[in-house]
């Protein structure tokens, strides 16, 4: 009986250690990056990326929960705008993201401040380049770091595949909007 349990008390002893050691090991920084071509003059495209409030009709996480709560300060497309959000939906959570940057014509940089269903920052980010008078190459890109042992959710889930997955449908969203106007 006591060998037995002596082996039991092992086994749940390296259940729980031989991952928080993968952790100490395993990366902690993610980085994700999705491009579209859409066929739109460069300032169109800017002018609708750059207003923060548009993210809610290309991107996927806000279909997730018809029921979010948003909130809004300062004036939106500028630099300090925030647009807050608070869901039941675990999948969306609460959380808000603000303008820190803006390179009129070529680059929107935010922060996005998760707070459910776990608190983290990350940055985020969207470049806007011409390609011709009517074509616009867009990149989405989200970067951050996942600390000692969150960061072992980066080793055990296809992280990068989900939100890089979101992105491109997101992006795709976003050309099927402009694209019709």
């Amino acid at each position: 009986m006591k060998r037995a349990l002596k082996i039991l008390l092992i086994v749940i002893a390296a259940i729980i250690i031989v991952p928080l050691v993968i952790a100490l090991f395993a990366k902690k920084d993610y980085s994700i990056e999705k491009e579209i071509t859409i066929n739109r003059p460069l300032v169109e495209v800017f002018d609708y990326v750059v207003i923060l409030r548009n993210q809610d009709n290309f991107s996927v996480w806000m279909d997730m929960d018809q029921d979010v709560r948003q909130y809004f300060r300062g004036t939106d497309g500028t630099v300090g705008f925030v647009s807050a959000w608070e869901s039941d939906d675990k999948n969306v959570g609460s959380g808000e993201q603000e303008i820190t940057a803006i390179i009129p014509y070529q680059r929107i940089e935010y922060e996005l401040r998760f707070i459910e269903p776990f608190e983290s920052v990350s940055q985020a980010y969207m470049t806007t380049e011409a390609l011709s008078d009517d074509q616009t190459l867009v990149k989405w890109g989200f970067t951050g770091k996942m600390n000692y042992p969150m960061n072992l959710m980066l080793v055990v889930m296809d992280f990068e595949g989900m939100i890089g997955n979101d992105l491109q449908t997101g992006l795709e969203n976003l050309k099927d909007i402009l694209e019709q106007k």
